[in-house]
């Protein structure tokens, strides 16, 4: 039962109420319910906004969505601050009741970015990998792409787990926390090695460019992709869409956020209209699975739905420990 919010306002959660929080939170369970309320007609998804700094010194994204069975709409704001060093990228979401118009919680979404982008990508594995593969492909070696790992361990049986990034051959520390995630997870020299063979490749970088060349992987295979919000950043080459069956988080508006659909509908003659289904239709049962004769690409870009789920979540377990019960 939707929640009102108590007299003495919203919650403010930081990073570390969050954390303290998310091992009780079904991540999974929480999108699956979120896009199929999408695929349903339950909830309204805006496209992303991009509001520049003046002076050109970084932008922020607005994320938004509202979801009637939750009772609640809400946005993330997410910043790309430059700097003289690396850039700053921070996420807070704002959440608000449906019955009432007031806030519910305002809570940092950093670490709630990472698990909703990594259980994302589990649920297009789930729904569009073959039921029995075996050698799984990870480029990227931060904490999204340790995420994306944890996330799809129980979906298939992994017999090999191969993850490449320029910096992990070096880190022997990383190294063992991979390992330790899972028996399978073996350190690949370079990523035309990691992703050969491979029934399912994840790109799991901030890469700018792409990370690898499709073609070394050898077979049609399912690749999935999340980049990062620095401007025209893509992890596949363009082209590669026009030789795979293409799907997405959310067909409307993820044409026009991904760098990569743009590049390859200006320079490549492909087309949005080309997308097969997105994973509210997936959801709903309404969309193909692929024919894997060919390469099958998934493409997320993040949406404000996601955020809100995962903000309502967090927000429904503060309040049971609040009130000494779950709502």
């Amino acid at each position: 039962m939707q929640q009102t919010p108590s007299s003495d306002g919203p919650a403010v959660l930081d990073a570390a109420a969050v954390e303290a929080l998310l091992p009780q939170l079904d991540v999974q369970a929480a999108l699956r319910v979120m896009f199929k309320a999408m695929g349903k007609g339950k909830a309204v998804q805006p496209a992303q906004t991009v509001t520049e700094f003046p002076g050109k010194d970084g932008d922020f994204i607005t994320y938004m969505g509202a979801i009637e069975e939750m009772g609640v709409f809400g946005a993330k704001l997410s910043p790309y601050i430059v700097t003289d060093g690396p850039p700053i990228i921070t996420a807070w979401t704002a959440l608000m009741s449906m019955q009432t118009g007031l806030p519910l919680v305002w809570c940092d979404a950093g670490v709630l970015t990472t698990e909703r982008t990594a259980g994302t990508t589990a649920l297009a594995v789930d729904y569009l990998a073959p039921a029995k593969v075996g050698h799984l492909a990870i480029i990227g070696s931060g904490a999204v792409a340790q995420a994306h790992l944890r996330h799809v361990l129980g979906l298939r049986d992994w017999s090999q787990i191969r993850v490449y990034s320029p910096s992990l051959a070096a880190d022997q520390g990383k190294q063992a926390e991979w390992r330790g995630l899972s028996g399978a997870v073996t350190i690949a020299d370079d990523s035309k090695s990691c992703i050969a063979g491979a029934d399912v490749v994840m790109l799991c970088t901030s890469s700018g460019t792409p990370v690898i060349d499709p073609g070394d992987i050898g077979k049609p295979s399912l690749v999935t992709s999340i980049s990062t919000n620095a401007p025209n950043a893509h992890e596949v080459p363009p082209a590669f869409l026009t030789h795979a069956e293409v799907y997405c988080d959310y067909a409307p508006t993820t044409p026009g956020a991904a760098a990569e659909m743009r590049l390859a509908t200006a320079e490549h003659g492909w087309s949005p209209e080309a997308i097969r289904g997105d994973l509210a239709t997936l959801a709903c049962g309404g969309t193909p699975v692929p024919t894997y004769d060919k390469p099958t690409y998934f493409r997320s870009v993040g949406l404000g739905l996601e955020d809100i789920a995962m903000a309502y979540g967090i927000w429904k377990l503060w309040h049971g420990v609040k009130t000494g019960g779950m709502s």
